[in-house]
């Protein structure tokens, strides 16, 4: 399909998709406090399962714009995008579309020439 083709909510899909998958390259990528507090293996697992994932439901996703999500590390220290029954620990990550300057939101998020993403990734008792 092509860019003509797509629905408005799709081509911003896809601009978060690569916004996530290459994180800090094709977007302005920060990390809270909280987050950066936790260990190196860990935050650099977090990423990864961020840049991959695809548990993307009407819950977290109703708009179809891809562009926030959640990681839980389970009681067992393991990190995965589906929720345990207690998770011991849960990270957000979230994309929001600014004008070029970071100033202000995106006039439209499915124009990249006028927008630029950030991805910000956060513990979840920060938000």
């Amino acid at each position: 399909m092509s860019a003509d083709t797509l629905s408005r909510s799709e081509r911003i899909a896809q601009l978060n998709d690569r916004a996530r998958q290459a994180i800090g390259l094709t977007c302005v990528a920060v990390a809270t406090e909280g987050f950066r507090a936790l260990p190196d293996e860990d935050q650099s697992r977090v990423r990864e399962l961020v840049e991959t994932f695809d548990a993307f439901t009407t819950h977290n996703d109703p708009y179809g714009e891809r562009d926030f999500g959640a990681i839980y590390r389970d009681g067992n220290g393991h990190w995965k995008t589906t929720r345990p029954a207690r998770p011991a620990e849960t990270v957000f990550w979230k994309i929001d579309a600014y004008d070029r300057e970071l100033r202000f939101g995106s006039d439209d998020p499915a124009n990249p020439a006028i927008t630029r993403r950030v991805l910000t990734i956060m513990l979840a008792s920060e938000y």
